[in-house]
């Protein structure tokens, strides 16, 4: 057996001794001391109908986008949309949200509850407590707008509610076209039994 002429030998031999043991000491601690493993646990899954997602296919958060024939940019954004069952042609969307800006630098934020999309014609329906905000301080509310890349930029279908820099204004419609003689300007025309409650400003 070896012979160790000094306590830094005799120091190096036990540590190869002890150093190892300590470590296996170590190891069979944390198997002794580990959680049980539950593998009677389910696999976390997603509650999603499969029926229902294969009787109507539908596409999440989709972004539609395009330019008017004025050069206007139009997006349309909403959190689910489908196939119209009766017209392959028609996109059906819940919960829509649509911003317009117009080479003059004005800005349309538009949301609305539902909404179609029509590729054909190339416009966009949207339904259901529609709200509408103009960068020129302007708010309206109905329940049926049209947004389209050809003809008038927006168009309300039936009675209009609006706030503005001039006060309260109600109409059976609004439409928002270019104005003659500027292809880079637009005019907000209210239609169709207008009633302005003016607002003097302080």
């Amino acid at each position: 057996m070896a012979t160790y002429d000094n306590s830094y030998s005799r120091f190096i031999a036990w540590a190869k001794i002890i150093l190892p043991l300590l470590a296996l000491a170590l190891l069979s601690t944390l198997f002794l001391f580990s959680r049980n493993m539950n593998t009677g646990q389910t696999i976390p899954y997603a509650d999603v109908d499969i029926e229902e997602l294969a009787r109507e296919p539908r596409i999440t958060e989709p972004h539609y986008s395009g330019v008017t024939d004025d050069g206007a940019a139009l997006s349309v954004f909403a959190t689910t949309a489908r196939p119209d069952p009766s017209d392959s042609k028609m996109i059906l969307a819940d919960a829509l949200k649509a911003v317009v800006d117009t080479p003059s630098g004005l800005t349309i934020d538009i949301e609305s509850e539902t909404g179609t999309l029509d590729g054909t014609a190339e416009t966009t329906t949207l339904e259901g407590s529609v709200k509408v905000r103009m960068s020129t301080g302007y708010d309206i509310q109905t329940e049926q707008l049209r947004t389209a890349l050809t003809g008038h930029l927006l168009e309300t279908e039936g009675e209009v509610a609006a706030t503005g820099p001039l006060g309260t204004l109600n109409a059976g419609q609004v439409i928002l076209e270019r104005a003659e003689g500027d292809d880079n300007a637009y005019v907000l025309v209210f239609k169709r039994g207008v009633k302005l409650v003016y607002t003097p400003e302080d």
